[in-house]
Parts: structure tokens; C-alpha cells; sequence
């Protein structure tokens, strides 16, 4: 139920975004086109003023300027989304046949629109293959020059600005291409980079959930987990003793009830990301002493707790690493080591380290068939953060030492 009603809410909040960024490519595929669709309206504009102004009159004089009007829904429902989307097909030959012949019309009745060269040429190339506009384009640059060797006049003055239109015609019209095609490549390039961007902000998102959850795991297995352990366990013992021993019976009751206690403290500490209680108003020193001090009081194992050097004051995220260390030693002798007789708990203040070590003549075990083992897991990724090491040394019948190094640098922060 829970479950159903997170997973709406989250689809009702996705759609909106998809829908936002569905509109955002679409200005990106269109808004490049617009230094043409400029251009084109340039052109257009220029050569109605000067069939406006011409001597010429009458039906011909508005034959000339409908069909030169006509050009521009021809192109807008024909021709501008093949421009943009750089498809080729019937679409394309209907548009530019269509094209040639509005200008031709154009020309016939008004010679001045020959001025719409300028954007029928660059139409002409962005809408066809090479070949077909190269073609077309030699039918509208001569086409003028046909009228006007119909008319009677002399062609041969006219041939060569002809000519010089035709190349310039060509060479204009790839030159609109290229830019057009740079801005499309230039809004592709900003779509792949937005895209970009939010596949790393999504992949962060989902690394940083990943970490958050890696780390309620830790603290569980830390302290819900090994505290739960720790109470089965003294409820077992007080259950054996129940009848005959009634005294111990009680006092481990009694612990079970305070590490019952602990626990729930540490539980609320680590969900609010504060100081664990051990380590609250005292040392790492006097905390490791009093874990030390549980696990005797719940095995009767004899557990020696040392010192060796100046004890020097640590950051409490450092601190919080080496007494989860020493919890999780402790949890592994308490649940693995049963011939144990004695654990040595040793904190060594160095100039250049810190050192842990906890060491029990327990039966040991093999290393390598431990390495998937949630607890070793978890304790070498808390040293690891803050650039210490762990050790592990343990072979069958030999017992275990566990050994967490972290360099003085990192100590201090």
C-alpha cells in the first residue's frame, strides 16, 4: 500500500519534468534555424520593395508580387521542417520543383524579383542532395537571362553577371548551410551536455543513497545487531542458571537490561548522525575499557585492556571508527571464539599512528573464507575512510588477532 502510493507520487512528479524537457529539445532542433528563417524574411522583404517600386504595372505587376508571396507559405508548410531536420525525399523535390517555379513566374512578370535568388538559392541547397540543387540552380540564374534574350536585348553583357550570380548563388547557399548546420551541431552538443549533467546528478543521487544506506547497515550491524547478540546471549546464560545460580541468573538479567538500554541510545545517536553514548563526557580509552569490561561480565573470559604511549586527544569521527572496530572484535570473539580464555585489547599511541589491536587464543579461523563476512566488510570500509588499514590474522586452532592502523595525519584531520 505504502509502496503503491510513494511510486504515484513519484510518477506524477516525473511527468511534468519529461514533458519540460520534451519542449526544451524542441526549441534546441528549431531555435538554430532561426538566424535563416531571418534571412529568408530579409530577402523576401527587399525584393516585394523593389517590385513595389518598379516601373511595371498592372495584372503582370500583381501576377509577379502574388507569386513571389506565395514562396513564403510555400516554404513554411513544404519546406522549412526538411531544412530543419535534414530529411530528403518526394517532399523535397515537390517543394523545390514548386519553388522554381514561383520564381519563374515572378521573373516573367516582374524581372527586378530576380532579386529572390538570394533566398531561393540557399533554399534550393539546404532541401536537395548537391546534384539536384546544383541542377535547379542553373535553371534559375539562366532563366532571367533567358527572358531577356526573348525580349530582343543583348544577352552578352548579362551573361557574365549571370554566370557570377550562379557561383555566388552556390557558394552563398552553402555558406547558409554551414552555419545553419554548425548551430544545429552547437544546440546538439548543449542537449548532450544538459543530458550530461543530469546523468551525474542522477548517478550522485543514487551513490549518495547507496552510501547513506551503507551506513545505517554498518551502524546496525554495529549496534542493533551485535547488542540484540549480546542480550540472547545473557538470556541463555541466566536461563541455565536460573534454578542453581540464582544470583548470576539475576545479574545477567540485569545486564541484558542495560545493553538493552545501550543499544536503544545508540540507536537513536546514529539516526541522528550524533556522538555515540560511549564515547559522550570520555575517552576512546575509557570507552574500549568499559566494552572490554561487558564482554567479561557476559563470557567470564579474562580480558586484558592496555595502553602504550602518550594518549593524545583524536577527532571523534576517528574515534568512532577505532570503537566500532573494537565492538565488532569483541562481537567476533563473543560469537565465534567459545575456547577462548583470554582477549588482550591494546591501543598504541604512536608519533606517526594510532594502533588497535585485539587478540584472542580463540580457535581461529581461515582469513580468506571470512572475506565475505558482512562485519570484517563493514570494518575495513570505516578505516578505510579515513586512510587507515585493517589486519586480520587468524589461521584454525591458533587464534585471532585484528590489527587497525590509521597514520597520525589522518588522526588529525
Amino acid at each position: 500500500m505504502d509502496t503503491c502510493g510513494r511510486g504515484t507520487t513519484d510518477d506524477v512528479r516525473v511527468r511534468p519534468e519529461a514533458n519540460g524537457r520534451q519542449s526544451e529539445e524542441a526549441e534546441l532542433r528549431i531555435g538554430w534555424f532561426g538566424l535563416w528563417d531571418a534571412f529568408f524574411a530579409v530577402s523576401y522583404l527587399v525584393t516585394s520593395v523593389l517590385l513595389f517600386i518598379s516601373a511595371d504595372s498592372g495584372l503582370g505587376h500583381s501576377l509577379a508580387i502574388g507569386a513571389l508571396t506565395l514562396i513564403v507559405p510555400w516554404y513554411a508548410m513544404l519546406g522549412r521542417r526538411p531544412m530543419i531536420e535534414k530529411t530528403y525525399g518526394p517532399r523535397n523535390l515537390v517543394f523545390a520543383f514548386g519553388l522554381v517555379l514561383l520564381f519563374c513566374i515572378t521573373t516573367t512578370f516582374g524581372l527586378i524579383g530576380s532579386f529572390a535568388l538570394f533566398a531561393v538559392s540557399p533554399m534550393l541547397i539546404m532541401s536537395l542532395p548537391m546534384t539536384w540543387a546544383v541542377g535547379l540552380l542553373g535553371v534559375v540564374n539562366l532563366f532571367p537571362l533567358t527572358l531577356v534574350w526573348a525580349d530582343g536585348a543583348d544577352v552578352w553583357g548579362v551573361l557574365a553577371i549571370s554566370l557570377l550570380s550562379f557561383a555566388l548563388s552556390i557558394l552563398l547557399g552553402l555558406w547558409i548551410k554551414r552555419v545553419t548546420q554548425q548551430s544545429k551541431e552547437r544546440a546538439q552538443l548543449i542537449e548532450e551536455l544538459r543530458r550530461s549533467r543530469e546523468r551525474v546528478a542522477r548517478l550522485s543521487h543514487e551513490a549518495g543513497i547507496s552510501a547513506e544506506r551503507e551506513r545505517l547497515a554498518r551502524e546496525i550491524h554495529d549496534t542493533l545487531a551485535q547488542g540484540l547478540t549480546s542480550i540472547i546471549s545473557l538470556i541463555h546464560a541466566a536461563e541455565s542458571r536460573m534454578r542453581d545460580e540464582p544470583e548470576q541468573a539475576a545479574g545477567h538479567l540485569s545486564r541484558a537490561g542495560q545493553v538493552a538500554k545501550d543499544s536503544l541510545a545508540e540507536a537513536r545517536d546514529f539516526v541522528a548522525a550524533r556522538t555515540p553514548p560511549t564515547l559522550r563526557g570520555g575517552s576512546l580509552v575509557q570507552a574500549v575499557r568499559r566494552h572490554a569490561d561487558g564482554l567479561v561480565a557476559e563470557t567470564g573470559l579474562d580480558v586484558r585492556t592496555s595502553v602504550h604511549g602518550q594518549e593524545a586527544p583524536l577527532p571523534m569521527p576517528v574515534n568512532v571508527v577505532l570503537l566500532r572496530a573494537v565492538q565488532e572484535a569483541i562481537a567476533n570473539v563473543r560469537k565465534h571464539a567459545g575456547r577462548a580464555r583470554g582477549v588482550d585489547v591494546e591501543v598504541t599511541f604512536e608519533p606517526d599512528a594510532v594502533r588497535l589491536l585485539i587478540r584472542d587464543d580463540g580457535e581461529g579461523f581461515d582469513p580468506d573464507d571470512a572475506q565475505g563476512g558482512y562485519g570484517l566488510r563493514g570494518m575495513r570500509a570505516r578505516v578505510a575512510e579515513i586512510d587507515g588499514t585493517v589486519t586480520i590474522g587468524s589461521r584454525p586452532g591458533a587464534g585471532t588477532t585484528v590489527e587497525v592502523h590509521i597514520p597520525m595525519e589522518a588522526a588529525r584531520g
